[in-house]
């Protein structure tokens, strides 16, 4: 069974509840699945200022920590239309990786959330792909086989290049279950890719 690393950086939760429901989707298909967090990089007072969830339960990661899995799914909440700046730093050290080229063939993916459906989730889902690319990976996005990104019936994330959820202004709305069926959906479709192309 292919072995699944869900990364992901969340302030405030959104992209925590999104990145276990990548994870609950690619384990409907027998994947081995981590999920875990890249370090936040806020002064501790700060971060407590501002109101960051900071009792998040999963481990932080280690760059080593990629090449030990057959596909990384990595999320984080848009940050003026590219990805935050904690998993930046996180991704920027993975040279070592690149050098070895640790990371070809694997498969990769991307999630991610905005305040407001128009607010850069697309360009931010691209700024982690294009590091996916950069390191050999094979981007497994959420095609339409999930119909719910098409819906007119209610406002709602989702995109073909990944799963998204919108949060609102102030941070109050959490993922509906439409976002969440794509988030479930995307983990399976990368967990059913890796299957294929490693057995």
């Amino acid at each position: 069974m292919p072995k699944v690393l869900v990364l992901y950086y969340s302030a405030y939760g959104h992209i925590e509840k999104m990145a276990e429901a990548v994870a609950e989707g690619a384990r409907e298909v027998g994947a081995e699945v981590d999920i875990k967090r890249v370090p936040e990089l806020v002064p501790e007072e700060i971060a407590r200022k501002s109101f960051y969830k900071l009792d998040q339960k999963a481990p932080v990661a280690t760059i080593e920590d990629l090449a030990h899995y057959d596909a990384v799914v990595v999320g984080t909440g848009t940050r003026f239309g590219r990805m935050a700046s904690q998993m930046a730093n996180f991704l920027d050290q993975a040279g070592g990786l690149w050098a070895r080229g640790a990371l070809h063939g694997k498969v990769g993916g991307a999630f991610t959330s905005s305040a407001t459906q128009h607010g850069g989730q697309e360009t931010t889902l691209f700024s982690i792909i294009t590091n996916l690319l950069h390191f050999g990976m094979v981007v497994v996005g959420m095609d339409y086989g999930h119909a719910g990104q098409m819906t007119l019936d209610e406002i709602t994330g989702g995109s073909p290049y990944g799963a998204t959820t919108i949060t609102g202004g102030t941070g109050a709305r959490q993922p509906s279950e439409n976002e969440l069926q794509g988030a479930r959906y995307q983990g399976r479709k990368i967990a059913e890719t890796a299957k294929k192309l490693y057995g």
